[in-house]
């Protein structure tokens, strides 16, 4: 059975959908539209008050799972008071560029303490390695050696997780172990519109080089039939604990 609720997002309205096999969507409801429980507008994590607030009555007692993607990037003590924030209010992942330096993750790190799991944005899947040699200033032999350092780099600095393509995931997983979550953007379903995105792959590849959520957005928020897009990618991503669309 499902169950959805909507929300807003830093202003954005969502929508969260579960079913019994766990995986999770968001997408915008004016693409696909569905009826449930309203909980109270998710609003500014960083300096509003009340930031993310708390679903109410039986569908808070769900326990609604939020994956909160700010790519925070500040000095130490910024990042560390909005994760902060973050983790008073029941989130459960929230990101931040691992380009922000061991100092800015250590204190990410202590400030979510082991109530949320941080994810350390390594190469955003945009990015191809002449985009990086760009950005660094020098040449970039191999992407994948530069996504595996930051996610070294990440989890000494005490965060749970990272984000990388699926190209990378493989390797990180090898290098760092099992443990190390992995979260997956440039996900698209085979024929679709790699749009902006340099480092794409399927839902299939994700799974079988080991990804732990895939983030999945046009494919379903610009699919012509946005429920059939969902269906395929459920279809093929069976084992991630979650599917997040945004």
């Amino acid at each position: 059975d499902e169950v959805a609720t909507t929300a807003r997002l830093l202003g954005r309205r969502t929508v969260l959908v579960r079913w019994s096999e766990g995986v999770r969507l968001f997408y915008d409801p004016d693409v696909v539209r569905r009826q449930g429980a309203v909980p109270r507008p998710l609003a500014d994590v960083l300096f509003g008050r009340g930031a993310v607030h708390g679903l109410d009555g039986a569908e808070h007692r769900r326990r609604k799972r939020i994956f909160l993607d700010l790519k925070l990037l500040d000095i130490p003590h910024t990042v560390a008071r909005a994760v902060g924030r973050a983790r008073d209010l029941d989130v459960e992942l929230l990101t931040l560029h691992a380009t922000g330096g061991r100092a800015m993750m250590a204190a990410a790190a202590e400030a979510a303490g082991d109530d949320l799991t941080l994810l350390g944005v390594t190469v955003l899947t945009s990015m191809t390695a002449s985009d990086l040699a760009d950005s660094w200033g020098r040449e970039v032999d191999s992407l994948e050696e530069e996504v595996v350092r930051l996610a070294r780099l990440a989890q000494a600095s005490g965060v749970g997780g990272v984000v990388a393509s699926v190209r990378e995931t493989a390797p990180i997983k090898n290098v760092l172990g099992s443990d190390l979550v992995v979260v997956t953007p440039g996900i698209r379903l085979a024929g679709d519109d790699a749009h902006d995105q340099a480092r794409v792959s399927t839902p299939a590849e994700a799974m079988a080089a080991g990804a732990d959520f895939l983030v999945i957005g046009r494919s379903v928020t610009q699919a012509s039939d946005p429920a059939e897009a969902r269906r395929r990618i459920c279809e093929q991503a069976s084992g991630p604990s979650a599917v997040l669309t945004t």
